[in-house]
């Protein structure tokens, strides 16, 4: 379906209603399906040098013509989050660490960054919004060594400048933890990846949202929840229940882009069937959530990625949908594209 006709048809099937829907139908779920479709996998484009080390959870951004990946890298003591630069999306080369461990804080042995206020427009310039004149991440942080170890909460950080790559800030008291008096059943064990987003329409009643993977003690599963700000650094606990759960396995790393008037949550399930695999959900108004039922968006098929093919990022550029994700197959834990088209011809 062309670009154009395929927006126009997302808009109208919003605009036929004067109060926005709890639900997408079928016909649109699976317009979106054939517009953010991936088929071709194009393979392997990023990993740690020393292969010892696992690279993780990339987020795509642009700034001054060229392309930006934050991720993060476990070394066997805890989660750093590092910075790698492109001019074409396919190849990148690492400019360095920008979350690295510290010494005697909350989140010492465990700071995985995921950068807040990337624009979510489909097919739009990508760009890391500024807010107060910053630029802002929030991060998975934790005292404990090892792989997502103990208690995890979620943390802030900031820098005027991201090109300074050891210029952020993180002295912020954690924003979300498990140990909070408002936490939720399916949140009072650990959470895991955060994603923050700019809603000018304020359909919350907010401007920033957060979604966030998180496990209970009494629900060993991770789902997807919620939370609103004024002013990204206190956050309110937004609903009752998940917006994304399978009440089983794990559903996690939630991205956000808008198409139209359609809001598309990227995001990973595991273990509710067999390995990791890629999905979306759809929303008209960031709450309520309708899932798609059809085929993974990226599944387990190639020696890189025979384990695991999960935590999306995914835009669309000059026509060509980019599906990055974290593989882990023969070649370790890495960094890994599919597109719309076959950029190997």
């Amino acid at each position: 379906m062309r670009p154009f006709l395929f927006l126009l048809l997302l808009t109208f099937s919003c605009a036929q209603k004067p109060e926005l829907s709890k639900s997408v139908s079928d016909s649109v779920m699976q317009q979106v399906y054939e517009e953010i479709k991936t088929p071709y996998k194009y393979g392997v484009v990023f990993q740690h040098p020393d292969t010892s080390k696992m690279v993780d959870s990339p987020t795509i951004f642009r700034e001054n013509d060229l392309w930006y990946m934050t991720y993060i890298v476990f070394d066997g003591q805890g989660y750093e989050t590092w910075m790698a630069e492109s001019a074409d999306l396919l190849h990148w080369e690492s400019k360095g660490k920008i979350l690295p461990f510290t010494e005697g804080t909350w989140d010492e042995n465990q700071k995985a960054g995921y950068p807040a206020l990337i624009n979510t427009s489909w097919e739009g310039d990508y760009i890391w919004e500024l807010f107060d004149d910053s630029y802002w991440m929030t991060y998975l942080g934790g005292s404990s060594e090892g792989y997502e170890a103990g208690t995890l909460k979620i943390g802030l950080a900031s820098n005027s400048d991201f090109s300074m790559l050891d210029s952020w800030d993180t002295s912020n008291e954690p924003l979300l933890s498990p140990e909070d008096a408002d936490v939720r059943w399916f949140e009072n064990k650990t959470i895991y990846k955060s994603h923050v987003i700019r809603d000018k329409e304020k359909l919350t009643g907010f401007p920033f949202v957060m979604y966030y993977n998180a496990k209970g003690d009494t629900a060993d599963y991770e789902s997807i929840g919620m939370a609103v700000s004024n002013d990204l650094k206190s956050w309110k606990r937004f609903g009752e229940n998940p917006v994304i759960t399978q009440g089983q396995g794990i559903c996690g790393d939630a991205q956000i882009v808008k198409i139209g008037d359609l809001y598309v949550m990227f995001y990973f399930g595991a273990f509710w069937k067999p390995g990791a695999f890629e999905r979306f959900a759809c929303s008209y108004d960031l709450v309520n959530w309708t899932d798609w039922n059809g085929p993974d968006l990226i599944a387990p098929s190639e020696p890189f990625d025979q384990q695991y093919a999960h935590k999306p990022w995914v835009i669309k550029w000059e026509g060509t949908v980019y599906h990055f994700y974290n593989a882990v197959g023969d070649q370790g834990r890495v960094i890994a594209l599919a597109t719309s088209r076959d950029l190997k011809k």
